[in-house]
Parts: structure tokens; sequence; C-alpha cells
């Protein structure tokens, strides 16, 4: 399964995320995938495309980061899985 990650930095503090990323790497338990991710040029969001069949191990994994960031979570398909699936429907 794919989850777009939505973070914003608490107190708008970017550098506090990127110091413990760099000290610690991304902290995921086992089973967790990053697959790519995308920030603001201001540094206000970052979204996150992650993989993983267990959806409790994004909780896991949010959970190490939650003192320094607050998440928004979307389970999502890639474009090509949303046209065969409404392709019955056209």
């Amino acid at each position: 399964m794919l989850f777009m990650v939505i973070e914003r930095f608490r107190g708008g503090d970017a550098a506090a995320v990127y110091r413990r990323y760099r000290e610690r790497g991304r902290m995921m338990p086992d089973g967790l995938k990053y697959v790519e991710s995308w920030v603001e040029p201001d540094f206000g969001r970052c979204f996150q495309l992650m993989e993983c069949d267990d959806p409790h191990l994004i909780e896991e994994w949010m959970a190490r980061w939650e003192d320094l960031v607050e998440f928004e979570v979307a389970a999502v398909v890639t474009s090509k899985e949303a046209a065969e699936a409404i392709a019955p429907l056209l």
C-alpha cells in the first residue's frame, strides 16, 4: 500500500527535523519503505510517499517524530491503478 504523508514542521522549525534526520536517519520500523519526498521551497510542508503492507508501521514511525512534526496521511494509488479501477464504470 502507498501512503502520502504530509508533514508540517512544528513551530516552522525545519532545521530541527533535518538535524535529527542527519543524526538518526529516518528512524523507520522494518517493513516501512521510503519511496520519495518533495519539500515546499519555503519549508512549509514536506510530502513523503511511503510504502508498507501494515498501516500501523506508519503510526509507529510518526510517533518517533511527532514532537517535531504534525502529520496528515492519505492512502493513495498510482494513476495507472486508478485508471484500471475506474475503467469498468466508463
